[in-house]
């Protein structure tokens, strides 16, 4: 079973929970095999965020590492719209990570750097816990729910 970094939407709770998307398309659960975090820096889409890769860097972006069936590889492609051929935001790559004593290898959804447009770095390492923040402070100041 391949393994997988996911960092944003694909998280646990998310829109495009792992979980939830097996169970939809009648795939076997991937298995959570624990946190990890990749070198890089987190841009900001509205709705849904991109990873820039930063190898070497001290600045790093955290994430959840699951075993998947290769089918639900396949439809995280889909959902990344990641096409091997062609010029596509999220590329996938691999990458050796630390996850609960030990190395995995690991597909994750980087963006191309140059097709990220207008979407702006944030100063934050997880996405879900910015993306709280930018919610709760938007009550704050419009004094309604979201």
């Amino acid at each position: 079973m391949p393994h997988v970094f996911v960092y944003g939407t694909l998280r646990r709770g998310e829109i495009n929970d792992l979980e939830r998307m097996a169970h939809r398309l009648g795939l076997p659960a991937p298995e959570h095999l624990g946190p990890a975090c990749v070198a890089g820096r987190l841009v900001d889409f509205g709705d849904w965020p991109g990873l820039i890769d930063q190898p070497g860097s001290a600045l790093r972006v955290r994430g959840e590492v699951y075993a998947v069936d290769d089918a639900l590889l396949a439809a995280m492609d889909q959902v990344e719209e990641y096409d091997p051929d062609g010029d596509s935001l999220f590329v996938r790559r691999e990458i050796d990570l630390q996850v609960a004593g030990r190395v995995l290898r690991c597909h994750y959804y980087p963006i191309e750097p140059r097709l990220m447009g207008t979407a702006a770095p944030i100063d934050h390492d997880d996405w879900i816990a910015y993306r709280q923040a930018r919610a709760a402070a938007r009550v704050r100041v419009s004094g309604t729910r979201p």
